[in-house]
């Protein structure tokens, strides 16, 4: 399993975020600290805000902010809003697949097991358990550590 590019950028703004002691954060000092191009940053906040787990201020003092505490946001619920699909092989689609033993063949079953597991563990971490006990992290992304 492999996950896109706009979750792993996902994953780090929502990090700096849950980093930051001022609360709100700007867009362009998420870029610039996490490596991650602005205007993709502001396609991923959409679908994030849409789903609950971020929030924007509007004005002149404004910025993003999680919309919830950092230990009540699973890395499931940001891999869930940020993957488009979890297609391990043709026959998790739905649709034509050009395999005869899709319906004689136990490798569906398989994967499906295992998805289930890999995102169980996602389930279980929150997105403070990525920062928390880490003091580095804010330091890395250039915040200001109180």
């Amino acid at each position: 399993m492999r996950l896109t590019r706009q979750t792993n950028y996902a994953i780090r703004m929502m990090m700096y975020c849950a980093s930051n002691p001022e609360g709100l954060s700007r867009i362009p000092d998420i870029a610039k600290s996490a490596e991650v191009p602005e205007l993709y940053l502001f396609k991923i906040l959409k679908p994030l805000v849409n789903s609950g787990l971020m929030k924007t201020v509007r004005g002149r003092k404004g910025g993003v902010c999680l919309a919830r505490p950092a230990e009540e946001i699973t890395l499931f619920d940001i891999v869930r809003v940020t993957e488009e699909g979890f297609f391990m092989a043709d026959c998790f689609e739905d649709g034509e697949t050009n395999c005869p033993l899709v319906d004689h063949c136990s490798l569906n079953a398989a994967l499906r097991e295992a998805l289930n597991a890999f995102l169980a563990v996602l389930s279980r971490h929150t997105l403070a358990d990525l920062v928390k006990d880490r003091p580095e992290i804010p330091e890395l992304f250039g915040l200001k550590v109180a």
